[in-house]
């Protein structure tokens, strides 16, 4: 009996499902190749998902682009980053776990997130795709000064978070490794040591003298 209620033809489902369960694989190939450190390419993507590279550009018009709905859930919020300074309110102290946590994230996801780097310098619209954990993990951070410095001194706590964001950065951090030829450790140690030190300057040179891991190494 009809019912008067629109169908759907049986091979338009079955389009749909394959299409989604392709998009899937791609996610998925794109993740698994990100959790390596390895290189990504939207090549290497498209052979571990068993797809043609013109198939997963189909799917996502740039590597940026997949790279971003790849890496999404796949990284811890910012309490979850600093749950071991939950009950710090010492901000220096909570910038150098915020900043070791993401160069340790930035090693582990190396190959993905120097993609994501070049994607985006040579394509600046594209900057959006960029995850930006940096803001979040700085905004997390610095929380229990909103009513301090945030309150007394708006202008200077926005010109310490963007003082932040240049620091607490894989661009750093490559800095360090690529350039100055440093090795992860000293690097990650030298970066948090210049995160806690605009921090602490920014405080006038009042704020306890806490550190995260790296320094204490």
């Amino acid at each position: 009996m009809h019912t008067g209620e629109p169908t759907t033809p049986q091979g338009t489902t079955g389009r749909a499902n394959q299409k989604m369960r392709t998009r899937r694989a791609i996610v998925q190939a794109a993740v698994e190749l990100m959790r390596t450190g390895r290189d990504v390419t939207m090549l290497e993507v498209a052979k571990s998902a068993l797809v043609s590279e013109a198939t997963a550009y189909r799917y996502f018009p740039d590597l940026a682009s997949l790279l971003q709905e790849a890496m999404a859930g796949q990284m811890p919020t910012p309490v979850e980053a600093l749950a071991s300074v939950a009950d710090s309110r010492d901000p220096v102290q909570r910038i150098a776990v915020a900043t070791e946590h993401l160069l340790r994230l930035v090693l582990t996801y190396q190959g993905a997130t120097r993609a994501m780097i070049a994607a985006t310098v040579t394509r600046p619209e594209a900057a959006g795709a960029r995850p930006g954990m940096r803001f979040g993990l700085i905004d997390h951070a610095l929380a229990p000064l909103d009513d301090t410095l945030g309150a007394t001194d708006p202008a200077g706590m926005t010109q310490l978070k963007n003082d932040l964001a240049v620091v607490v950065s894989a661009e750093a951090l490559f800095c360090l490794t690529d350039l100055c030829r440093l090795g992860p450790e000293e690097a990650i140690a030298s970066v948090v040591r210049t995160a806690t030190t605009l921090t602490r300057a920014a405080l006038g040179g009042d704020a306890p003298t806490g550190g995260g891991p790296a320094q204490q190494r």
